[in-house]
């Protein structure tokens, strides 16, 4: 779908702060980012899959079939190797569904207690899924590309900083020293160059380029 001012990209999101973060990650030429808001889609898609993949793909298809354009959704979360790779899918309601980020990085807290920094290695993990209407689809499905973008890590002793959100006082990437910055006191600019997201962002970026995005 063409729009005044390019082409409509949905990034399946309510967020305006989200929508900018991805507008600057992506660097497309043509497109035309919108949240959901602006295309009418009122209802939530559901999450349910046991992998950030199977979500993604869940929430592209959703809300390109709610919006009839194509839209862009992701699913990211912390993987704790000591913990099996919880809290996964479940990063965002760890400690309940209503959790707060305070109340999560306090269970992942808990969980971890005791376990000196070799053992609280993990990971930031993010797909981004698109997929267009108006592609033709592949044995009754809808045609849909993903990214995915890792960023290493270790889970701090206590969290520090202020900035990001999430896991982010609590995750040490693994360029730091134990003890050293947590991604929460990194600039945005600094966290833009190494997260997950960004990466993701930059690999499905190339790709929407290349089909007139």
């Amino acid at each position: 779908m063409s729009i005044d001012g390019g082409r409509a990209l949905v990034i399946a999101t309510r967020s305006r702060h989200k929508l900018a973060e991805l507008h600057e990650l992506l660097t497309l030429e043509r497109a035309r980012l919108m949240t959901l808001d602006e295309v009418g889609c009122l209802e939530e898609a559901v999450e349910e899959a046991p992998s950030f993949r199977g979500n993604a793909v869940a929430k592209a298809c959703f809300y390109a079939s709610c919006g009839r354009a194509a839209t862009l959704a992701d699913d990211s979360g912390l993987e704790v190797d000591a913990l099996d790779g919880a809290p996964g899918v479940r990063s965002r309601r760890y400690a309940g569904s209503q959790a707060t980020d305070v109340q999560n990085n306090q269970r992942l807290l808990a969980e971890l207690d005791g376990l000196p920094p070799e053992r609280r290695a993990a990971r930031y993990r993010c797909v981004l899924a698109f997929t267009d209407p108006d592609l033709p689809a592949a044995d009754g499905r809808p045609l849909v590309v993903t990214r995915s973008g890792v960023f290493e890590g270790r889970i701090a002793l206590r969290p520090r900083g202020a900035g990001g959100f999430g896991y982010d006082p609590l995750f040490e990437p693994l360029d730091e020293p134990p003890g050293g910055r947590t991604v929460g006191q990194l600039s945005a600019a600094e966290k833009n160059r190494v997260s997950h997201r960004a990466r993701a962002a930059r690999a499905m970026g190339r790709y929407l380029r290349s089909a007139g995005y």
